[in-house]
């Protein structure tokens, strides 16, 4: 799909996309933007060291929509565990050795779709953005974790 169905895409503008460190602060975040998305970089708002347990919970709680390359962000205890209990989507570039333009070309291309992924799917996730500019559903918490988690403590 092209930037142009992107920006007739209903509620295009409910979706801060947040792109993490690892995407760089200057082509990708301006590829999205120039595709019609709403961008928030990493390093405008925690410092360039901070742990994602640190920060995940603040982008969930800002309902920005995490933009990463870290692939084993759901194989790691913590950040897992702070993704999930501050209800972030996200998504994770499935990517290894393009250079900037190039991620920015497949997350441009992938736009339409993440957004459709999102009004589909209620946080928290992981997704897969792949190559081709598919997206794929790679964690979702399960109900019966989510109301246990959500269920008030006596």
């Amino acid at each position: 799909m092209s930037a142009a169905s992107f920006t007739s895409t209903p509620r295009r503008q409910s979706y801060t996309f947040f792109v993490d460190r690892d995407l760089g602060r200057k082509i990708v975040p301006q590829a999205l933007r120039d595709a019609g998305a709403q961008v928030e970089i990493h390093d405008d708002h925690f410092p360039q060291g901070a742990l994602d347990a640190e920060w995940l919970p603040e982008v969930g709680r800002r309902g920005w929509v995490l933009v990463t390359k870290d692939r084993e962000i759901r194989y790691r205890a913590a950040e897992r565990e702070a993704l999930l209990n501050a209800g972030v989507r996200a998504f994770v570039l499935r990517t290894r050795g393009l250079s900037g333009p190039d991620n920015a070309q497949i997350l441009v291309r992938a736009l339409p779709r993440m957004v459709r992924f999102c009004i589909g799917n209620p946080p928290p996730f992981i997704a897969a953005v792949l190559p081709s500019g598919g997206v794929t559903m790679l964690f979702r918490e399960s109900r019966r974790r989510r109301r246990r988690r959500r269920a008030p403590r006596s």
